[in-house]
């Protein structure tokens, strides 16, 4: 972990945050959002060899998909906030600490109205494996995340085994400036690996499509899972530099922004549509894109009305003030944008 000279502590410049990363995290908000319907509301999973049933195509679009792609981001957002308090405290990883601690209690709540949320994983995953990578040289950071990415394909079926070495490769992914080369993408670059995303997805979809019965129960689902976030994430990326990536940010930016608000509340909206009668058992699919569309569309536009009057989303700004241990400012200074930060002292505590 960078460690700035702080003999003379100035407060932080006003910097940017980079939209093309909220709008990721918007988008894997939106396919994370059908599969843990599937599981709220316990609708069955449809067994037996392929049939084109829609339970059957979530498998091979959304589920194992869009989770390596919030970890993954989940991992360069805490190299981003461990940069950032390293230029106002001289206790960085004292920040990350109360940050994680906070998110585990909240998860362990979370877990009592959806087991199997992801919140405490991460926490503890974070605690276990991210706080003490940080500081370790990037390369090393890297190669132990492929090396954990390797040994749980290799030897389980991936899923919560994925998270340390996703984990892993965000951090190293940050200290290597991927946020940079996403906000100003390289269109060759990316299309080259969204290219080689598509080639590799075909022939393990074929394998997954033939062997449906056992996805999410095997190495080849997984591994299916993270070439097509690649795959996802790069096309995205492309997407955000091109004419139309203005609209596709004002969409999914506001979504990432609030990401933890939003996962948290689509929870109990979910909770509340089980008491409709046809959301359940096999005739529940028949509903499940429709009520995931309009749960997004009530998100995307409480998510860009927050965001027009305060800094962060509730959720967020308790976290975040847990973590400097102070309440920070919640509106924007002086009427100015969102993303300009409040003044900090090395304390953490808003000037």
């Amino acid at each position: 972990m960078h460690r700035p000279d702080l003999s003379a502590p100035a407060p932080p410049t006003a910097t940017d945050r980079v939209e093309a990363l909220d709008a990721l995290r918007g988008l894997a908000l939106c396919g994370i959002l059908p599969i843990n319907m599937i599981a709220i509301a316990d609708l069955p999973f449809l067994a037996g060899p392929w049939q084109g049933a829609l339970p059957q195509w979530l498998e091979l679009t959304a589920h194992q998909r869009f989770f390596p792609l919030f970890s993954f981001l989940f991992g360069l957002s805490t190299a981003l906030i461990l940069d950032g308090a390293a230029g106002r405290t001289a206790r960085p990883w004292l920040v990350l600490l109360r940050r994680l601690l906070a998110l585990g209690v909240l998860g362990a709540a979370h877990q009592l109205l959806q087991p199997g949320e992801a919140l405490l994983p991460y926490a503890i995953v974070g605690l276990v494996v991210l706080l003490p990578a940080s500081w370790l040289p990037r390369p090393v950071i890297a190669l132990g995340g492929a090396v954990a990415i390797g040994v749980a394909l290799t030897f389980t079926s991936g899923g919560l085994l994925l998270i340390p070495g996703l984990f892993l490769l965000g951090l190293a992914a940050a200290r290597y400036g991927l946020h940079h080369q996403i906000a100003a993408p390289n269109r060759a670059a990316w299309t080259a690996v969204l290219a080689g995303a598509v080639v590799a997805a075909v022939p393990l979809l074929r394998i997954q499509v033939d062997t449906i019965e056992n996805s999410g129960f095997d190495q080849v689902s997984s591994t299916a899972g993270l070439v097509m976030a690649v795959g996802y994430a790069s096309a995205l990326v492309l997407l955000t530099a091109s004419p139309v990536g203005p609209w596709v940010s004002s969409v999914l930016a506001p979504l990432g922004r609030l990401a933890l608000t939003n996962y948290l509340s689509a929870t109990l909206l979910v909770l509340l549509l089980t008491m409709v009668p046809a959301f359940s058992g096999p005739g529940g699919y028949r509903v499940l894109l429709p009520f995931a569309a309009a749960i997004l569309v009530v998100q995307v536009v409480a998510s860009r009305w927050w965001m027009r009057r305060f800094r962060y989303g509730p959720v967020e700004w308790v976290l975040r003030s847990i973590s400097w241990w102070a309440p920070v400012r919640m509106t924007p200074p002086d009427g100015g944008h969102p993303d300009v930060r409040t003044s900090l002292q090395p304390d953490g505590r808003a000037s």
